[in-house]
């Protein structure tokens, strides 16, 4: 990053409150966020986030958060994403492996935070928490989190049911909403910093544009697919069923959405197509038609595989040149 780069002043209430340079967030995907991205993210100024139920327990997670510590020594968090299950994981020993391992800033989502947001507090744990609706977004506030990242329907995985976009959806919980904010869902340049800047957050979190990264632990494969699709390259899953999600088209959400029109269709209709096992089989191995890869509309502005340090750097310099020439310009 120029040294130009590293003078620029991009302070906000969020960089201030987890101590990182530029207002840019690595959301916690599962399957991708390890630590090689998180690291990588974190050293280029932004703020890494490993995800929790990526691995497969919570001493594995122990293993998984210092190895990320000997690759930066920025700031980084770890997200816990709680939902519903029939056979739900150990969330409570997912919770002390990241408090035992000294953790400092977690991002939850889910359902029903409460338990976790009060003991990750109650250990001196700044929490982000995502949610995509005002309402939630309040009732987080009266939680006790730190931030709040409100998730707009342009997303890539579950959007809510509600359907509003970051454009309406950004302002309006910054009007009532008084911890910091940051924005996600369909972030992906210098334009969108500062867009949701104005809109009143004060970041931005990426998930799909991070994976399109050097970095990125997915395959090639993968990384193209999110180069080569638009924006109208996503299908919306689970509508029926008060879950939707955004993923990437490919052959198997395409199958997905089509099982589904059918009449008294179930979700146990497309089990064998979703399951997050297959999803991985698809990232790992880069068989494009394994299973479902979780993809927002971004994919319409992401047209490159750079490296974490210089996708960081292109967007806080595109925010740069906006701010003071074409906007600035507009005053005079």
């Amino acid at each position: 990053m120029s040294r130009e780069m590293r003078g620029m002043n991009f302070r906000t209430r969020f960089t201030e409150l987890v101590g990182i340079d530029y207002p840019i967030v690595q959301g916690g995907m599962m399957w991708v966020g390890r630590a090689e991205l998180a690291a990588a993210v974190s050293n280029a100024g932004g703020l890494g986030i490993l995800t929790a139920l990526t691995q497969p327990t919570p001493d594995a997670l122990r293993q998984e958060i210092e190895r990320c510590r000997g690759m930066t020594g920025k700031p980084f968090g770890v997200n816990l994403t709680i939902l519903p299950s029939v056979k739900p994981p150990p969330y409570a020993e997912y919770r002390r492996a990241i408090i035992d391992s000294g953790v400092k800033i977690v991002e939850t989502a889910g359902h029903n935070p409460r338990e976790h947001v009060e003991e990750f507090k109650a250990h001196g744990i700044k929490v982000i928490h995502k949610c995509t609706a005002v309402r939630h977004a309040l009732s987080a506030e009266r939680l006790g989190v730190d931030a709040i990242s409100i998730d707009g329907f342009e997303c890539a995985g579950h959007p809510g049911e509600d359907d509003i976009p970051g454009l309406i959806l950004i302002p309006a919980a910054a009007d009532r909403v008084k911890i910091p904010m940051i924005a996600s869902g369909g972030f992906g340049d210098g334009r969108g910093l500062v867009a949701a800047l104005a809109l009143g957050a004060e970041g931005i979190n990426m998930g799909t544009r991070f994976c399109a990264t050097v970095e990125a632990p997915i395959h090639p494969a993968v990384k193209q697919l999110l180069v080569d699709n638009d924006e109208r390259g996503t299908n919306l899953i689970f509508r029926a069923f008060k879950n939707t999600a955004r993923v990437a088209r490919n052959s198997v959400s395409e199958q997905v959405v089509e099982i589904l029109k059918r009449p008294g269709a179930k979700f146990e209709d497309v089990a064998h197509l979703v399951k997050g096992a297959q999803g991985r089989v698809a990232l790992d191995s880069g068989d494009l038609d394994a299973g479902l890869i979780w993809a927002g509309q971004v994919q319409g502005l992401i047209h490159d595989i750079p490296t974490v340090a210089e996708l960081i750097g292109r967007i806080m310099g595109e925010a740069r040149d906006i701010i003071r020439g074409r906007l600035a310009g507009c005053l005079g």
